[in-house]
């Protein structure tokens, strides 16, 4: 109790970060979020843009939360399930099979040492199923990712974590965004989507365990067979 106590003032401000922008913008954020709904452009073309932009999370600061909440705004949730999914994916494929090809060198140019760190020591407890317990969090999800590949995890055992895990969030965002949609309430869904994830990694940052090694060792519970 007593940490929460003294996390809880820091989480309160994270969480005001993405809310007071829409305070002072949110006249202009309706005014797009009107046009765009008036002139919505091509499905397929949205579609492509999605996958092609959650493909390229674990490379570039993507914010996935919004795109995939976006995605049930204008596809509705079974596509926006679907290009979700699919671009989530690939992106998480991608960035294992780099891991897996360059090794830890790679893995640092897009996540800090010190995470990379902390989900070493999480992956020695727990094995693949990190892939799965972090997939809902920024900056582990893809710290996840990246150790999975660089300690030869079969492509056998990684994909099913991922494939399975990924299916529920893009369910969650789709189904979210064509709720928000629905209700006329988007830049609030918006607000919540990068709100929730930025706490969420807050609070994993807080508790994950800190390793004080920044070596990665061979002997690990996440393994190519």
């Amino acid at each position: 109790m007593r940490e929460l106590l003294r996390t809880l003032p820091l989480m309160c401000i994270v969480l005001l970060v993405p809310i007071i922008p829409f305070l002072f913008m949110g006249g202009q954020l309706n005014d797009w979020l009107r046009g765009l709904s008036e002139n919505p452009p091509d499905p397929a073309a949205t579609f492509a843009l999605i996958v092609g932009l959650l493909a390229t999370d674990i490379l570039l600061p993507i914010p996935s939360s919004v795109i995939s909440t976006l995605s049930g705004w204008q596809l509705g949730w079974l596509w926006g399930t679907l290009a979700t999914w699919l671009g989530m994916n690939v992106g998480a494929s991608f960035g294992f099979a780099l891991a897996r090809r360059y090794g830890r060198a790679f893995a640092l140019y897009f996540s800090r040492g010190q995470d990379l760190d902390r989900i070493r020591k999480v992956s020695d407890r727990y094995g693949p199923l990190v892939l799965v317990l972090t997939r809902a969090m920024p900056v582990f999800a893809e710290a996840s990712v990246l150790m999975a590949g660089i300690h030869q995890l079969a492509w056998r055992r990684f994909m099913p974590a991922i494939v399975t895990s990924n299916l529920g969030i893009a369910i969650a965002y789709a189904a979210f965004g064509d709720f928000a949609e629905r209700n006329q309430w988007l830049p609030l869904a918006l607000t919540v989507s990068v709100a929730v994830p930025i706490v969420v990694a807050g609070f994993a940052r807080r508790w994950l365990p800190e390793s004080t090694q920044h070596q990665v060792e061979g002997s690990t519970k996440i393994e190519s067979h």
